[in-house]
């Protein structure tokens, strides 16, 4: 069993879908409308497999929640893996150049990760991460990991 995709509600379906394209090389398929209720959907397939359905439909109310400052129960956060730490600092320059807030880090982990949290458009919060570790190849060839 694997989980299958998250879906995220918008008022902003169009610029949702250039943020997750442009920025964590989402591939989006043909937009899904149904004339009768007004429903516009775009689903975003992920180079790991992952799927994100960004949805649109008019009487959708509001979060109250306050989505920057505060934590809520529910889902809080999505996260998109990097490759290393290097990618994970790039990232958060790209995302900070680009206008969009960074709530916190680059920074490492108690649980062993190099991350970041920033918003989507939507004010939906982000994390970008890596495993903080270093890997050496010793002279026999072979790969070691080191905790950071």
């Amino acid at each position: 069993m694997n989980l299958d995709h998250v879906a995220i509600w918008t008022t902003q379906l169009e610029q949702l879908k250039y943020y997750y394209v442009k920025y964590f090389n989402g591939h989006t398929n043909k937009k899904y409308t149904n004339i009768e209720k007004h429903f516009e959907s775009y689903f975003l397939s992920f180079d790991s497999g992952a799927r994100l359905e960004l949805m649109q439909m008019p009487g959708i109310p509001e979060n109250l929640n306050d989505q920057i400052l505060k934590q809520y129960q529910g889902i809080i956060h999505l996260a998109f893996g990097m490759e290393s730490m290097e990618m994970v600092i790039e990232k958060s320059k790209e995302l900070a150049k680009a206008g969009f807030k960074i709530l916190r880090g680059p920074r490492k982990t108690g649980d062993g990760y190099f991350e970041f949290e920033t918003l989507d458009p939507d004010n939906n919060r982000i994390e970008v991460s890596a495993i903080a570790a270093i890997i050496l190849e010793n002279n026999n060839g072979e790969f070691l990991l080191y905790e950071c």
